[in-house]
């Protein structure tokens, strides 16, 4: 009986987890290729050290909404200038270092282009492109159809 009632708790949690399932598909913020130089790396602890984004290689200087949105800020960060833009269902992304002649309050349309990438951020041209979901770090790749869906599955000893 507790194993029917485990297997049915971690069935519950597959079917209701996952709000990756739920985000929606954003385009890349640069133009191909799409290289990354430097992925994802969440942090064991909210203030532990860690890469909070991934690293694009951009052939080209021009930055694009991934996504329609409002610019949420746009300035500098310790020494560098970011851009970030409020999206619908709690998604805020970031992007540095780059400059913009956008400000704060100003609309953006998926594919817009919305600032111009600057040297200094990685050896070759890069983007550091981040991604927020009420207020917590996720992989820009969950947008950008480059993770899949994770399911969990139960262990071994739980099914004989």
């Amino acid at each position: 009986m507790k194993r029917l009632l485990l297997l049915a708790v971690l069935a519950s949690l597959v079917l209701t987890s996952g709000s990756a399932a739920t985000l929606p598909r954003w385009n890349w913020p640069t133009a191909p290729p799409h290289a990354i130089a430097r992925a994802y790396l969440a942090p064991p602890t909210p203030y532990a050290a860690g890469h909070r984004g991934i690293d694009i290689r951009a052939p080209s200087a021009s930055v694009l909404a991934p996504a329609d949105g409002v610019v949420h800020f746009v300035g500098f960060v310790v020494d560098r200038p970011v851009l970030s833009i409020e999206h619908a269902g709690g998604l805020l992304s970031s992007y540095e270092p780059v400059t913009s002649p956008l400000v704060a309050g100003d609309p953006v349309a998926r594919g817009q282009p919305i600032g111009e990438l600057l040297p200094g951020h990685c050896a070759q041209p890069c983007l550091h492109f981040g991604v927020r979901l009420g207020g917590e770090y996720v992989s820009p790749l969950l947008l950008l159809g480059g993770v899949p869906r994770a399911v969990l599955l139960p262990t071994r000893g739980l099914v004989e």
